[in-house]
């Protein structure tokens, strides 16, 4: 564990306190100023003066900075990533607020101003992450120009992998890696010298078809010498990640699992996803009355494009989007013949249809498209409707996009293996890079999903995507 990271760990906890402090303070500010009291006039003055305040503003802070610790915010990393951070500042928060009522409510006692709470509460959200964004950057800032904290790394291995591990070391400073050499096999003697000269913080061996000895050796010699050893893990090391252990009779066994979307894990999923679409439809129900209208004054045809697309376990549902092509051009799950034809010579012409390299197809300026259905096709407007799909049950608002059925005939096996999770409105793939990655590394994202799902992860993927969508790129 390097230094670097001890301290800035370290200095969040006393800087998270004085972000605590401050938001109580600004929250009695706010309450107590001229604009906020003639409408609401204070009346905690007598039973809670400033001095005694201060002194409560102390203490909820220090309790607030173990509710921090609980959630993992102290938790020490090389880097840390903001949208991790602000999801689980939120829950800090709010689960310490939560507390915090819960005791006035039983008690009676403290203060009894409601505005005071929630101000702290949305306060303290507020500093607390522009005091961590500011200490992620300069961590940023300081590996870059001055590579503090930077460790010194040697990866053993120049396949294809190698040469992608290489390239990200090089491209992003700011992951907080220096690359000290790339050797083509774990040479023990080559080693030794470069741990005196520069010296070897870490070693990443990407490549495992090596000899058990060798391997040995060279884990040994890490261990010896403090050195942070990493491995690439082969299929069955992957494999094994979602897995549980049995016995039958006096054998054990190892069930190897599809996803973690099993058990209370597919329940957790399909009530956020419930509670998600709901709200969303609600609130943005405005939005798709005033995306129809335009559809139906811009071209006639129907509102709704309704079409046949593959899901989980490869079972067909009916998948809607707001229609963006011409209606005499589009028909069901198969369109009309002269839709198709337009279609198929779309797909061959090499310039025009920018996934040729893969069984789908994505056609550069499509002349089936209707003028709304640029507008709405370029800000993903015409996905809206999915959310009915996703309250139906057959998509997720997180996961792989669903493909036509005749795409999906064209799968090889490795692509066939997402059918193991619902499809969804937006996914890891989509916030990657969307059209721009190929098909091949489109699938790799999926399955990575699936595989490593999380509740966080899908809570990231959401937060990331109207940035995606509106500026074209990942934040």
């Amino acid at each position: 564990m390097k230094k670097a990271e001890l301290f800035f760990t370290t200095i969040l906890v006393p800087l998270d306190f004085l972000m605590l402090v401050l938001a109580g303070l600004v929250a009695y500010f706010v309450r107590t100023h001229s604009l906020i009291a003639q409408y609401r006039p204070v009346l905690f003055y007598l039973n809670l003066p400033f001095n005694k305040y201060l002194g409560l503003v102390i203490g909820v802070s220090l309790y607030f900075l173990i509710v921090f610790a609980l959630v993992g915010l102290y938790k020490i990393k090389a880097r840390r990533m903001i949208l991790d951070d602000f999801l689980k500042i939120i829950i800090g928060v709010s689960a310490g607020i939560f507390i915090l009522v819960l005791y006035i409510f039983i008690k009676r006692e403290l203060f009894d101003s409601r505005f005071i709470v929630l101000a702290g509460w949305f306060f303290a959200i507020i500093f607390i992450l522009i005091e961590r964004f500011f200490i992620i950057n300069l961590q940023k800032i300081l590996m870059k120009k001055y590579h503090f904290g930077v460790s010194r790394v040697l990866v053993i291995g120049k396949d294809d992998i190698g040469i992608k591990i290489i390239r990200n070391i090089k491209e992003e400073p700011s992951l907080g890696y220096f690359l000290v050499e790339n050797m083509a096999y774990p040479d023990l003697e080559r080693i030794k010298e470069k741990i005196k000269n520069p010296g070897v913080d870490e070693i990443i061996l990407v490549n495992l078809d090596w000899q058990k000895e060798d391997i040995l050796k060279l884990t040994n010699f890490c261990e010896e010498n403090h050195i942070t050893f990493k491995f690439v893990p082969n299929i069955f090391q992957t494999l094994t990640v979602n897995s549980s252990a049995i016995t039958l009779g006096e054998i054990p066994l190892i069930e190897i699992k599809r996803t973690v979307l099993d058990g209370w894990g597919r329940i957790i999923k399909r009530i956020f996803d419930i509670l998600f679409s709901l709200i969303f439809i609600i609130i943005f129900s405005p939005l798709y009355i005033i995306i129809a209208l335009l559809i139906k004054i811009d071209s006639p045809g129907p509102v709704i494009y309704k079409d046949y697309r593959y899901g989980y376990k490869r079972r067909k549902f009916k998948f809607y989007k707001f229609r963006s092509i011409k209606a005499d051009l589009c028909d069901g799950e198969f369109g009309t013949d002269e839709g198709n034809k337009i279609l198929k010579e779309l797909e061959k012409d090499q310039e025009k249809n920018i996934r040729n390299d893969s069984p789908l197809h994505k056609i550069k300026d499509d002349p089936r498209v209707t003028r709304i259905g640029k507008f709405i096709r370029k800000y993903s407007l015409d996905e809206l409707p999915q959310f009915f799909n996703v309250l139906k049950g057959d998509m997720s608002v997180v996961g792989y996009r669903p493909h036509m059925s005749y795409e999906v005939e064209k799968y090889n096996f490795e692509q066939k293996k997402m059918f193991c999770s619902k499809p969804g409105i937006t996914g890891l793939a989509q916030i990657s890079g969307r059209s721009d990655i190929s098909f091949d590394e489109e699938v790799k994202l999926d399955l990575f999903y699936i595989e490593n799902w999380s509740l966080k992860l899908d809570l990231i993927i959401l937060l990331k995507t109207p940035f995606v969508i509106l500026f074209k790129k990942p934040k």
